[in-house]
C-alpha cells in the first residue's frame, strides 16, 4: 500500500497558480537548463579527461569553469556564413526546431513536491498533463524534424544522409522507448509524471520493472543520438552528418544546445519514471522530512547528475556501432523483447488486481496468452539468431575461398598488381601471400 504524503502533488494541484508564479517557475526552468548546458559541457570534458588521464579544460577561469562560456561567446560572435546552395529559410529554422521542443519537453519534469514559493504553495513543476509522458515523446519526435530539415536544406549529400539516418533511428528507437514506458503505465495507472512519482512511494520501478529500465537506457542513447548511437553525425563517414554545412556560429551553438537538452531530458525522464523522481533514496527516506519542502530538489539533482555521468562514461568507453547493427538492435531485439515483457507484466498485474486473489476466467486467459506469446517470441528470436549465425559462417567460408583464389593469382604480390593486403576481409584473418610471384 502506497502512503500518501502531504508533499505529493496531483493533477488537481496544477492550473491554480497565479500568473506571476508560473512566470517565475518558467524562468527558473530556463535558467537551470541554460546553466546546465554550460556546466554540462565542462563537466563532460572534465570527466572524460579524468577517465583518459588528461587535464581537460583548465585555462578559462578556476578549474576551467568559464571554458564553456568562452566557447559560447566565440560561437556567437563568429561570422555567420551561408553556403550558396542552401534553402535559407529552412536552414535558419532547423536549429530552432531542434532547441524549442527540448525546452518544452522539460516542462513536465517534477523537481519536487509541494513547496512554498514566495508565500504560495505550489508544485515545483511547470506543468503536468494526464498524458504528460506522451507529450514528452511527441516533443522528441518533433525535434527530429529539425535534424531532417537541417540535412535537407543544406543541399549536401553528407548532410542529407545524416538527416535520413536520424529519421530512421528515431522511428525505430521511439517505438522501443514508448514500449518501455507501457509497463510503468500499467503499474502506475496514469501517464502523469507527478502521479508516477507518487506511485513509487514504496518501491522504485527500477527494481520492479528492471527489464523496462534496461531497454529504456539503451533507447535513451539512440533517442539522444549519443555515442555509441550518434550515427546522424558520424564524422568518420559523413564528415559531420546533418550539421556539415553549419559553421561554428550561433546556429551551430543552437544545434549543440539542442543535443545537450535532449540528453538532459532523457536523464530526467529516467529519474522520474524509474528512479523514484524527487524521492529520497533509502535509508535517507526513513527521515520523515526527507520528501518534504525543498529537500527533494537535492535528491533529484543527485540522481540527475549520476544518470548524466553514466551517459558520459558510456561515451568515454564504447566506440560507435555500425548503422546496420544499430537498426538490427532496435527492430530485431528491443521491440520483440519489449512486447513479450509487456504481456508478462500485464498478466501479473491482472493477477494482483483480482479482488478475490483467485484466478478468474479472464485472468487465466491473460496469463495463458502472455506465457504463450513470451515463449513464441523467444523461440522466433532464437531461430532467427541461429539462421543469422549460419549465414555468417557461410559468408566467412565464401570469403576464405575468395581470398585463396586471389592469393593464387600469379601477379598478386608484384607489379602491376599491388601486394594483397586484406587483414580484415569479411572477418578473415590476414594470411601470408605466396612468395616468388612477379
Amino acid at each position: 500500500m502506497i502512503h500518501v504524503l502531504a508533499a505529493d502533488p496531483t493533477l488537481a494541484d496544477f492550473g491554480k497558480d497565479p500568473l506571476w508564479i508560473t512566470i517565475i517557475k518558467a524562468v527558473m526552468l530556463f535558467v537551470f537548463l541554460m546553466l546546465g548546458v554550460l556546466f554540462g559541457v565542462w563537466y563532460e570534458r572534465k570527466l572524460i579527461s579524468w577517465m583518459q588521464n588528461r587535464v581537460g579544460p583548465n585555462r578559462a577561469g578556476k578549474f576551467g569553469l568559464l571554458q564553456s562560456v568562452a566557447d559560447g561567446l566565440k560561437m556567437g560572435l563568429k561570422e555567420d556564413l551561408f553556403p550558396r546552395t542552401v534553402d535559407k529559410v529552412l536552414y535558419l529554422l532547423a536549429p530552432i526546431i531542434m532547441v524549442v521542443p527540448a525546452f518544452l519537453a522539460f516542462s513536465i519534469i517534477p523537481f519536487a513536491g509541494m513547496v512554498n514559493l514566495f508565500g504560495v504553495t505550489t508544485p515545483l513543476q511547470l506543468v503536468d498533463l494526464p498524458v504528460a509522458v506522451l507529450f514528452m515523446l511527441a516533443m522528441g519526435a518533433v525535434s527530429v524534424y529539425g535534424v531532417v530539415v537541417a540535412g535537407w536544406s543544406s543541399r549536401s549529400p553528407y548532410a542529407l544522409l545524416g538527416g535520413l539516418r536520424s529519421a530512421a533511428q528515431v522511428v525505430s528507437y521511439e517505438i522501443a522507448m514508448g514500449l518501455s514506458f507501457v509497463a510503468v503505465f500499467i503499474f502506475a495507472g496514469t501517464l502523469s509524471t507527478s502521479e508516477i512519482v507518487h506511485a513509487q512511494g514504496s518501491l522504485w520501478y527500477v527494481v520492479m520493472l528492471l527489464p523496462s529500465f534496461l531497454v529504456y537506457v539503451i533507447c535513451m542513447f539512440g533517442e539522444a543520438a549519443r555515442i555509441p548511437f550518434d550515427l546522424p553525425e558520424g564524422e568518420g563517414e559523413l564528415v559531420g552528418g546533418f550539421q556539415t554545412e553549419y559553421s561554428s556560429s550561433l546556429k551551430f551553438a543552437l544545434i549543440m544546445m539542442g543535443e545537450y537538452l535532449h540528453t538532459f531530458t532523457a536523464s530526467a525522464i529516467a529519474v522520474t519514471l524509474f528512479l523514484g523522481g524527487w524521492r529520497a533514496p533509502w535509508p535517507i527516506s526513513l527521515w520523515e522530512g526527507a520528501n518534504q519542502g525543498w529537500w527533494p530538489v537535492l535528491w533529484f539533482f543527485i540522481k540527475f547528475v549520476l544518470t548524466f555521468s553514466f551517459i558520459v562514461w558510456v561515451r568515454a568507453s564504447l566506440p560507435r556501432v555500425r548503422y546496420d547493427q544499430l537498426m538490427s538492435l532496435g527492430w530485431k531485439v528491443l521491440i520483440p523483447v519489449n512486447l513479450a515483457w509487456i504481456l508478462l507484466v500485464a498478466a501479473v498485474r491482472t493477477v494482483t488486481l483480482t479482488k478475490s486473489g483467485e484466478f478468474s476466467g479472464s485472468t487465466g486467459v491473460a496469463i495463458t496468452l502472455g506465457v504463450i506469446t513470451v515463449v513464441g517470441v523467444l523461440a522466433i528470436w532464437l531461430r532467427f539468431d541461429t539462421v543469422n549465425q549460419r549465414q555468417r559462417e557461410a559468408k566467412k567460408a565464401q570469403a576464405e575461398a575468395e581470398f585463396e583464389e586471389l592469393a593464387a593469382e600469379p601477379t598478386a604480390g608484384g607489379f602491376p598488381v599491388p601486394p594483397l593486403d586484406l587483414p580484415h576481409y569479411h572477418g578473415v584473418q590476414r594470411k601470408e601471400v605466396p612468395s616468388g610471384t612477379n
